[in-house]
């Protein structure tokens, strides 16, 4: 293998990361504000199928950040949503996520079922270790005594009695968190949902490989997330199982490499440095230190994922390089105007991503 992580291949998949919380996914106040409805989102989701793209996913969020957006003060559940976007759909895959500190094995099994079957076997689970303790505990739902290795215990066992649930007629349990009593859920989906977590922790990393079927990455720069799809590709490999690595990017784009860095500078210059510092916070943060990280480049802070701009054949090129480089099997894209700047990456980027007849079904 050369020093990049590999050529992109024919089934590099491409997807959205749909807008479910107010205000999307940067957080300024001169930024286009999507808003948490289901026709926003559905449009988005027909949009992203009809130009081709692979799968949609939306986040799980239970409260929002506050500040002058009130930056994800609003939002929509996931599972449900998908549900519905499964029947606007035909060929996109429809990744829900769920918390396994709010969802009992047992429903959720029976929930994505039930997804799986709407959708017609292109349904997908996001495993999510519920780590912000404000949105949990405004419901009496925060254990403080679990630490960040508890919480991953918690879903490992979560997840091994969901498979179980899943491929066993009935199940009984006694464990170090659940139990389950001749506990049975039937139908067992037709195929698996595909399972997808995220996390660069030493024992999200294990998780991942050991139950997951995708891994969702993130990293200070492209060596490291080059680093980080090779470590979790040896950790699946050890375990006699494969895992594909996708990342998120923000896309700003517009007909000239000038214009579309003026967007982006013109988005930053707005940053709503209350709700950043507020989410940051969340992450366990000390309220200093959140504002100080957050003041030294509100401009960048503002996109809550690493970001491309210029015109499209410039997206193009340097969506390619990313791929290549970090050898990611897929990214999931964030675009501050669904409607039109997901439509205009549909028609001017996505052909040069994949030539006609290039696209691939994985």
């Amino acid at each position: 293998m050369s020093e990049s992580g590999g050529t992109p291949a024919a089934d590099t998949e491409y997807g959205i990361f749909l807008p479910i919380g107010s205000g999307g996914w940067i957080v300024s106040e001169t930024a286009p504000h999507p808003e948490a409805t289901y026709a926003y989102n559905r449009r988005a989701a027909v949009l992203a199928e009809q130009y081709g793209l692979d799968f949609i996913m939306s986040m799980g969020k239970w409260r929002g950040y506050g500040g002058a957006t009130d930056h994800w003060g609003r939002t929509l559940e996931s599972i449900t949503m998908m549900a519905g976007l499964a029947e606007a759909t035909e060929r996109v895959k429809v990744w829900a996520t769920v918390h396994t500190n709010l969802f009992h094995p047992a429903i959720a099994a029976k929930m994505f079922t039930t997804l799986q079957e709407i959708a017609g076997g292109r349904a997908g689970m996001n495993i999510v270790v519920g780590a912000y303790a404000k949105e949990f505990a405004q419901m009496g739902l925060w254990d403080e005594s679990l630490a960040h290795g508890d919480r991953y215990r918690w879903t490992e066992e979560w997840t091994s009695v969901l498979e179980r649930l899943w491929s066993e007629q009935a199940v009984d349990h006694d464990g170090e968190y659940f139990r389950l009593d001749d506990c049975r859920s039937l139908p067992h989906p037709a195929t698996r949902p595909t399972l997808i977590a995220a996390g660069r922790s030493e024992a999200g990393l294990d998780f991942q490989s050991r139950h997951c079927d995708g891994s969702f990455l993130t990293a200070q720069d492209l060596p490291g997330l080059r680093d980080a799809c090779r470590d979790v590709k040896l950790r699946a490999e050890k375990q006699g199982r494969s895992i594909r690595t996708y990342s998120m990017l923000t896309v700003v784009m517009a007909d000239t490499d000038e214009e579309a860095e003026a967007r982006r500078l013109e988005y930053g210059r707005g940053a709503d440095v209350e709700a950043l510092v507020n989410m940051k916070v969340s992450w366990g943060l000390p309220q200093d230190k959140a504002l100080s990280l957050t003041a030294e480049r509100p401009e960048d802070e503002a996109f809550q994922t690493p970001f491309v701009t210029g015109s499209p054949q410039t997206v193009a090129e340097r969506i390619r390089e990313i791929v290549e480089f970090a050898g990611l099997d897929g990214l999931m894209l964030i675009f501050p105007d669904y409607h039109t700047d997901l439509a205009d990456f549909g028609e001017r980027v996505m052909p040069l991503l994949r030539p006609a007849g290039a696209r691939g079904e994985g």
